[in-house]
C-alpha cells in the first residue's frame, strides 16, 4: 500500500475487531445463570444442574461458544451447490448461535437451566455487544475520507442491531449472508469489492485476525491488522513470521499509541491523518494518501 494507490474503502471485520464480545457475552451468561438459580422456578431444577450452573466458569463457556462459531464458519466457507441449495438453506450465524448454545448446555449438564424463550433471548446477545473504546470515535473521522463497510460473517439483521447498539457509524453493511458462503471464501471478499463498485486493490480489510487478512490479501485486498486482546488464533511464531514477511500493510499492535492515547482504530485513523497532512477541524482529508 502506498501514497500512490491508497484504498478507497475500508471494510471491517466486526466480532473482536470493532466490538468486545467477551465481556458482554460472559457477563450476560453469568447474570442469566444467577437469575435462573435465584428465581422461583429454581426449585424445580435438578440438583446437578444447580451445581454445575453455580460452579462453571462462564467466561470459559463463552470462549467455547465462540470457538463453535469459528468451526461452523470454516466448515461453511464453501457455497452450496445449486443441487443442494433447495435441500439445505444457508444457515445464519443467528441460527448457529442458538443451536450451539443448546448443544453446549447439554455438554455441560445444564439442560433445563433456561427455558426456550430464555435460550432464544440469550442466543441473541451477539446483537448487543459493546464497542471497543476507540471504535466509534475513529469511525466518525474515517468516514470522512473513506467508504466504510462491514465485511462480517454475522447475518444482516445481527449487523444492523449491533452497529446501532454499539454506535458504529458504518453506512454499508455487507455480510457473508449476501454471498452464500462464509469467510474465508474468496466469494465474500470478491463479492464485497464488486458490490462497492471497486477493484479489490482499492479495498482494505481491517481485522484482528491474520487468517481473515491473509484470505483478503490473496484476493488482492490491502490489509490492516488491528491487534486486540486474546483475539489472534495464530501462534506467536506464526504472527512473528507474518510480520517479517510484510504482507500486512498497516500493523497496529496493542501498545501502538503513536498518534492517539486510545490506540486501536484511533491509531489507524492517526496514521492516515499524518500521511494526509490533516489538521483537526480543517475539513475533509485530501485524496492521494496512503498508509504509513
Amino acid at each position: 500500500m502506498s501514497t500512490i494507490n491508497p484504498p478507497k474503502a475500508l471494510l471491517f471485520d466486526v466480532f473482536g475487531t470493532l466490538v468486545d464480545w467477551r465481556h458482554t457475552v460472559s457477563q450476560t451468561l453469568h447474570q442469566q445463570a444467577a437469575y435462573a438459580l435465584n428465581s422461583p422456578k429454581s426449585a424445580s431444577l435438578p440438583p446437578a444442574v444447580r451445581l454445575f450452573a453455580s460452579t462453571i466458569s462462564w467466561p470459559d463457556f463463552a470462549q467455547e461458544w465462540r470457538d463453535t462459531y469459528k468451526i461452523f464458519t470454516k466448515a461453511n466457507s464453501t457455497p452450496l451447490s445449486p443441487s443442494a441449495q433447495g435441500k439445505n438453506a444457508f444457515k445464519t450465524v443467528d441460527q448457529h448461535h442458538h443451536d450451539s448454545l443448546v448443544r453446549l448446555l447439554a455438554d455441560h449438564n445444564l439442560t433445563g437451566l433456561w427455558d426456550a424463550d430464555e435460550l432464544y433471548s440469550i442466543s441473541r446477545i451477539w446483537h448487543y455487544l459493546e464497542a471497543w473504546s476507540d471504535s466509534s470515535l475513529a469511525l466518525h473521522d474515517l468516514g470522512r475520507a473513506f467508504v466504510l463497510c462491514t465485511l462480517s460473517n454475522g447475518n444482516v439483521s445481527l449487523l444492523r442491531d449491533l452497529t446501532a447498539h454499539a454506535e458504529l457509524p458504518i453506512p454499508n453493511l455487507l455480510s457473508s449472508e449476501h454471498f452464500g458462503a462464509y469467510k474465508p471464501s474468496p466469494l465474500v471478499y470478491n463479492g464485497a469489492a464488486e458490490h462497492l463498485g471497486l477493484r479489490a486493490e482499492q479495498c482494505a480489510l481491517v481485522a484482528a485476525h491474520l487468517s481473515d487478512l491473509k484470505a483478503a490479501r490473496d484476493c488482492g485486498f490491502q490489509t490492516i491488522y488491528l491487534e486486540r486482546v486474546d483475539e489472534e488464533d495464530w501462534s506467536a511464531e506464526e504472527v512473528a513470521q507474518a510480520r517479517r514477511e510484510g504482507w500486512v500493510d498497516m500493523w497496529i499492535g496493542l501498545d501502538d499509541h503513536r498518534t492517539h492515547e486510545l490506540g486501536g482504530l484511533c491509531e489507524v485513523r492517526g496514521r492516515f491523518q499524518m500521511n494526509a497532512g490533516y489538521v483537526p477541524g480543517g475539513g475533509k482529508w485530501e485524496s492521494g494518501f496512503g498508509l504509513r
